[in-house]
């Protein structure tokens, strides 16, 4: 049986010329989705951003057939579609303007968990790139910090993350440039199935996609968007690793690149990362450590009586004005509701912390002591 919401959400995403931006006006503006493909040409006009040729294209639009093809596909399969409206959405994606209305995923993760970073690098990487990828992660388990590694099955440092969270027992996701009726390149098929075992494939392309070579940038801003930071180890001057660096500091997130000898092809894309500010020096988990505030074995202080006359900066009272609003919050959501990366966040909620603003909580939480400055 065909499931009407999931055909009008689906089909929504199939709609030409309808990027995810416009996609969520429409949902915004007419309030269903099966209202979306019965709403009256002058009605849809109103909407900004929606002109006479957009209007037509969505009125005459004949992506119902192809909608219900899917969702044939998605149950044969057992595929799991979330919609950017539904609570298993990631909610770090949902922070991004430009993030797909719709993702298909298969495997089992919360894609809200506590702590995502994406690892991507050059797919001619050379031995000592993929060391240092398979000690980070190693390193990364070690340490306790147990983060899902995100990256996009392609040749080279992609391969070796998954392959290294995998052998490390840590979660890992694939983020596909194509539909999940196809796996790319061939010869990662099995490792895609070992992916699915110990983590998931995640694309916004539905089943019969063109195979583009743009699809893989697209891709890009979802490897940048699930995830709190994105590391790049090994890059050359051009490449999907840098666009999606790019991404992730348009997004607010943090970056980190391993730098390389100047001589070194492979490190000119990332040593121009750290020399242009666009990435923080990589050298080792201590690094990832002191900037993302994931330092392990760090005990919770009590906090201190502060100055009930203490004058908060700008960010701070943003940061304060946030915690008051809840009992307490992990780190990244405060980044997240701020727009902060957590390098920023870190050291903000440091100080607050000496000053008696917040108090630690185990799980790297924080909660609001009190409000009376505010």
């Amino acid at each position: 049986m065909i499931n009407d919401d999931l055909k009008y959400k689906i089909a929504l995403s199939l709609i030409p010329k309808v990027g995810h931006i416009t996609a969520k006006k429409l949902v915004a503006y007419v309030g269903n989705f099966e209202g979306i493909f019965k709403e009256t040409k002058s009605n849809l006009m109103k909407i900004p951003g929606i002109g006479s040729v957009l209007a037509d294209l969505i009125i005459n639009t004949d992506v119902l057939p192809k909608a219900e093809e899917e969702i044939n596909f998605i149950n044969e399969h057992k595929i799991n579609p979330i919609f950017y409206l539904d609570k298993e959405y990631p909610e770090r994606l949902k922070h991004c303007e430009d993030a797909p209305v719709l993702i298909y995923t298969l495997g089992k993760v919360d894609l809200n968990t506590r702590k995502i970073i994406s690892i991507v690098g050059t797919r001619k990487a050379t031995t000592e790139g993929i060391a240092f990828c398979e000690k980070l992660i190693k390193d990364l388990k070690q340490r306790e910090h147990n983060p899902i590694i995100v990256s996009g099955l392609a040749y080279g440092i992609d391969a070796a993350a998954h392959k290294a969270a995998l052998a490390n027992d840590l979660l890992t996701i694939a983020v596909l440039g194509h539909g999940l009726d196809i796996i790319y390149p061939a010869s990662h098929k099995k490792l895609a199935g070992n992916i699915i075992k110990q983590g998931m494939l995640v694309t916004d392309f539905p089943a019969k996609s063109i195979r583009d070579k743009n699809n893989f940038i697209k891709r890009n801003r979802i490897i940048a968007g699930l995830s709190d930071a994105t590391i790049v180890i090994e890059s050359g001057g051009k490449g999907g690793s840098l666009v999606t660096a790019d991404i992730a500091n348009s997004y607010n997130r943090d970056v980190f690149a391993v730098p390389g000898r100047v001589s070194d092809i492979y490190s000119k894309g990332c040593n121009n990362l750290i020399k242009t500010n666009k990435a923080a020096m990589l050298t080792s988990i201590e690094d990832l450590e002191y900037l993302l505030g994931w330092e392990p074995g760090k005990k919770d202080k009590e906090a201190v009586q502060r100055d009930l006359f203490v004058n908060l900066n700008n960010d701070e009272k943003i940061i304060a004005e946030i915690l008051k609003n809840h009992t307490e919050l992990p780190i990244d959501s405060i980044c997240l509701k701020c727009n902060m990366p957590t390098s920023k966040v870190s050291p903000i909620l440091l100080n607050l912390e000496f000053m008696g603003v917040v108090k630690t909580l185990p799980g790297k939480a924080y909660k609001l002591i009190s409000s009376i400055y505010l």
